[in-house]
């Protein structure tokens, strides 16, 4: 029965999830970020900021990296910005530490309605079992939780068919800036995007959907996007965007329509590892809004509130 999911503890969700990468926020730099993030085994790497051994006060990606290099000031004084301190780039809001005993409702309610991104849950490792370094962490993320509902997908029936329209999920919210406006003033958009998840749209003096700037994509680049965004329009970034960066990230808008299912927006969303998809209505094709993480969240957190 559907009532069994709300036993399920975060613990069950970080089964073979890897320790949180660090760095220390009293001593790293923008540089140290950046070092840190070159050698991770993992493309779109993400690097917690301590302030003690069992104290995380943010998350900070290439990304986050890419926005504070962007800035006016930095882009005159580029070798200062690198020297800063790593908290300059990092954004305290999205991280929260649980006990691995809190309830999948209690961290599903702790995204909806304290827009949290990352949770930070204690795990037991080969190397803090041997007392080796103590306690360890790893990130539970809005895409783990999605990922793990749609496994028991099957107790949400009809809910999770659905479609996006009639559940009231798609939002009209989302960053829109013209192709030929400023890359800087672009990335100032992209900003305000990794605080809600979603993308921005760049469109021709018409209106029309052109393209996008999205994180996802500006996770494959690295520091030299920052010069670029010196000297480039939002178009021509968006194209400096998907030519710079690795393969995986050239790759279309992911688009559904109003009349798609929940459940099938959810599956394109894991199959193309975004945390939205764009929405797509009339002849033309127009953006009409955009779904994300958060907003499926909230129909699973109401669902689930109702078995209490």
């Amino acid at each position: 029965m559907a009532v069994c999911l709300l036993t399920y503890k975060v613990s069950d969700l970080c089964l073979g999830k890897p320790p949180v990468r660090s760095l220390s926020a009293a001593s790293a730099t923008i540089a140290d970020a950046i070092a840190a993030l070159k050698s991770s085994p993992e493309q779109t790497a993400v690097i917690g900021v301590w302030t003690s051994n069992t104290k995380c006060v943010g998350k900070v990606s290439m990304v986050d990296i890419l926005c504070f290099l962007c800035k006016h000031h930095n882009l005159v004084s580029p070798s200062s910005a690198l020297n800063s301190p790593i908290l300059s780039a990092v954004s305290p809001r999205r991280v929260r530490h649980v006990e691995r005993s809190s309830s999948l409702l209690e961290a599903i309610d702790l995204i909806v309605y304290e827009d949290v991104q990352s949770l930070v849950v204690p795990i037991t490792t080969k190397k803090s079992t041997a007392g080796g370094g103590g306690q360890e962490f790893c990130w539970l993320t809005q895409e783990d939780i999605i990922r793990f509902l749609l496994s028991s997908i099957a107790f949400f029936s009809p809910i999770s068919t659905l479609s996006i329209d009639v559940l009231g999920i798609v939002s009209g919210q989302f960053p829109i800036i013209n192709y030929g406006a400023t890359a800087s003033s672009a990335m100032a958009a992209v900003s305000r995007c990794l605080a809600d998840q979603t993308s921005v749209a760049v469109v021709d003096d018409e209106g029309r959907l052109i393209g996008e700037i999205s994180p996802s994509k500006l996770a494959f680049c690295d520091e030299t996007v920052a010069a670029a965004a010196a000297t480039l329009s939002a178009g021509e970034l968006m194209t400096y965007i998907d030519c710079v960066g690795a393969s995986a990230a050239r790759m279309e808008m992911i688009a559904c329509r109003p009349g798609s299912s929940m459940v099938a927006v959810m599956i394109q969303a894991i199959a193309h590892r975004v945390n939205y998809i764009w929405v797509i209505g009339g002849g033309a094709g127009a953006v009409v809004g955009i779904v994300t993480y958060a907003n499926i969240l909230k129909v699973f957190h109401r669902k689930l509130e109702s078995m209490i």
